[in-house]
This record gives C-alpha cells, sequence and structure tokens, in this order.
C-alpha cells in the first residue's frame, strides 16, 4: 500500500484485525465505504486451540475463524486488510493519520481501535507455558472442555472467590489457592464449603507437568512443600491496552475490574470525536461474541457520523 495522501482519504482505519475490528470493517465496506484494516497478527485468544461459545462457530480454532471473516471482509471491494502495526495516531488537518511500522502512513475521516488488551499473568513459575491450555481465565470460554475433572483457581484477589464458587456447576472438585492475596471471612468460607471448594492454606510455588499440560500445583508452607494435583487451573489476569494509540489520541481511559478498559459511548464512540473503540480494549467482561457485536456497533455508527449531519 502506497503512503495515504490528504487527496485520498479512506473513510475509515480500524487498527486490529480479530473479532472486532473485522465486525467494524464488515459493516463500513458493505456500507460501500473505503475501510483499511491494519492488523499485527497477534490477537488475544491465539493461545487457545479452539474458540467456543460463539454461536455457529463453537469449536473452531480461532486463527481459522479470523481468517475466514478476513476473507469474507476482502470480498467488498472497498476493503483492504495490510498486515502491519500502527504505531502512532493523531488528528492532523480535519482526518486521522496512522503511522504505520512498515513506514506508510494511513490517513482517515474515522478511526476504529481495535487493539485489544495484553494478559499479564500472576508471577507463578509454569503458569505462561500452560497459558490457554492447562491454565485458563473464562469458565464460559473453557469450562465445559475441563469438566468433571480437578479443577483450581489461582486467586489474584477477593475477586477470584466468584471464579471458585462459578466452578461448582463445571466440577465436584475445586480448589481456592488464595495464595496470599486475600483472606476468605467466615461467611465466604461457607458459601465456599456449601460448593465442596477446598481452601488450602499456603502458598502456589509453581505449576507442575509436561507443559502446556498440566498435572499439579506446587504449594509451600512452614511445614515444607506439597504438590495439589489439579487438571486445570483458572485465573483471572490484570490487563493492559495494547499498543499507544489510545494516549497518543487523548482519549479518556477509565480503571475496569481487570485494568483500564477506553470509555465509550452507546455507539462505541469514544471521548474524541471520530474514534470508536470496540472489542476488549473498551469493555469489561471479555468474550468473543461480545467483541464481535462492539463491532458491529462501531461500524455502523462510524458509518452514520460520515453519511448523516451532524446533530
Amino acid at each position: 500500500m502506497p503512503d495515504a495522501t490528504y487527496d485520498s482519504p479512506y473513510d475509515a482505519v480500524v487498527v486490529g484485525g480479530s473479532w472486532a475490528g473485522l465486525a467494524a470493517a464488515m459493516q463500513l465496506a458493505r456500507a460501500r465505504r473505503r475501510v483499511l484494516v491494519v492488523d499485527a497478527g497477534r490477537p488475544r485468544n491465539r493461545f487457545a486451540a479452539h474458540a467456543h461459545g460463539f454461536l455457529g462457530q463453537d469449536g473452531r480454532a480461532p486463527a481459522a475463524v479470523i481468517a475466514d471473516a478476513r476473507a469474507q471482509v476482502l470480498a467488498y471491494p472497498t476493503a483492504e486488510v495490510r498486515a502491519d502495526e500502527a504505531r502512532h495516531a493523531a488528528a492532523e488537518g480535519g482526518l486521522f493519520a496512522v503511522a504505520l511500522a512498515s513506514g506508510a502512513t494511513a490517513r482517515a475521516r474515522r478511526l476504529v481501535l481495535a487493539t485489544g488488551i495484553v494478559d499479564e499473568l500472576p508471577d507463578v513459575p509454569g503458569l505462561r507455558e500452560r497459558w490457554g491450555t492447562g491454565v485458563l481465565h473464562c469458565p464460559y470460554c473453557h469450562g465445559y472442555e475441563v469438566g468433571d475433572r480437578r479443577l483450581g483457581v489461582l486467586a489474584v484477589g477477593e475477586g477470584s472467590l466468584h471464579q471458585a464458587l462459578l466452578l461448582g456447576d463445571w466440577s465436584a472438585d475445586v480448589t481456592l489457592f488464595t495464595n496470599g492475596t486475600f483472606a476468605p471471612t467466615a461467611a465466604q468460607r461457607d458459601a465456599l464449603a456449601a460448593r465442596g471448594v477446598r481452601v488450602p492454606e499456603r502458598r502456589v510455588a509453581a505449576d507442575v507437568g509436561e507443559a502446556p499440560a498440566l498435572a499439579g500445583v506446587v504449594v509451600e508452607g512452614a511445614d515444607g512443600r506439597a504438590v495439589v494435583a489439579v487438571d486445570a487451573v483458572f485465573t483471572a489476569t490484570r490487563t493492559h491496552l495494547a499498543g499507544p494509540l489510545a494516549g497518543q489520541l487523548g482519549v479518556a481511559v477509565d480503571e475496569g475490574p481487570m485494568g483500564p478498559i477506553i470509555r465509550t459511548d452507546a455507539k462505541r464512540q469514544t471521548t474524541v470525536p471520530g474514534v470508536y473503540a470496540a472489542g476488549d480494549v473498551a469493555r469489561a467482561p471479555h468474550n468473543a461474541t461480545w467483541a464481535a457485536a462492539d463491532g458491529v456497533t462501531a461500524g455502523v455508527y462510524a458509518h452514520q457520523s460520515l453519511a448523516l449531519p451532524a446533530p
């Protein structure tokens, strides 16, 4: 793609080519608007072998779903997808200029941020090697596949209690590793006991087993170390926004339950007029269905802002 110019701007540049970004691009392309999708090729769910809970796509590899979606978007003659990374974005002369790692600059009348987020895992040896296989984040995404097995929850705070209580619907063998992050109250212990959740009073030292599989969790206390046998561990992550664009553009960012999220209105417009945001970068909680739905919303209203006079 040659460097875009003011004489030939895109109607929209979408940064991020996964569920939200491609959904937004499809709406714009179907409205016969010139849209460019810039995709760095690092979707958040690339660590998972299969996507679940997405109606019509359940059980498929995320990469295969994205490849099909990209092909469907590219079937529209006004759509382009570029494998590149957006490094900088700014308002410039009534347009948005997006500088790419390749050296090109794409300019557009509207900008959709669908860059996603990055997971920050707890600092436990062996956790990262099993992310997306033996170490999971969402019971609704993966609980069915590990149902009736030995499950653990590695706490990152009191909110992990919620995860441990939920997992009782997938397995009768659940262990909550508080890992010193919080001390359950008497009422919380009663609730956990009612669901059959065990709560060992030890810190987690490591995950064990032949990665990426998981055989157990090493815990340690005053009486030494022991291995608690588990087949999968669920844990919440802290997250941060992928890439620097939100800060460069000056959009408002709020602190969500797991990390910062871009503030948007019901139309998925940010606090900067003409800039929209969709997917995990602009919502909590997260899953592929919500990301795609938010992308549709952002694409539709970005188009309407181009087509209709300002109120």
